[in-house]
């Protein structure tokens, strides 16, 4: 039986990237000592404060990501200040996770917040 726990990770201050390695580590379940390639042993992950990430140099203006649908003209461009920072961290943990029929199972276990652990907007 594989028990699953839940890890928090907060998300203020730091860039999209290192936090998304780091939650893909744990929902794959690389942290854990039985960890097995060919089962499914990751915990839970919650991610709070996601709306004060930390972008570098000129990501917000000049970073897009595409979408293509097969059909011509089918090309869709978002820019990344178009995304909400929810959407970013889903994304980037995505692409970091094996492309296998698991990986929807992975990322039902992603948990984004944008308050911190007490429920309370991270403003006020």
């Amino acid at each position: 039986m594989i028990k699953r726990n839940t890890q928090q990770i907060d998300a203020s201050g730091k860039s999209a990237g290192r936090i998304a390695s780091q939650i893909a580590l744990i929902l794959r379940g690389k942290n854990k000592v039985e960890y097995l390639p060919h089962l499914d042993a990751g915990d839970v992950v919650r991610v709070v404060n996601a709306d004060k990430l930390k972008f570098t140099g000129k990501k917000l203006q000049q970073k897009k990501y595409h979408s293509y649908s097969g059909y011509p003209g089918g090309l869709k461009t978002k820019k990344i200040a178009d995304l909400t920072s929810a959407e970013i961290i889903k994304k980037a943990v995505r692409d970091m996770l094996p492309p296998t029929k698991h990986r929807v199972n992975l990322l039902k276990r992603l948990i984004i917040n944008n308050k911190n652990q007490y429920g309370r907007s991270s403003g006020n």
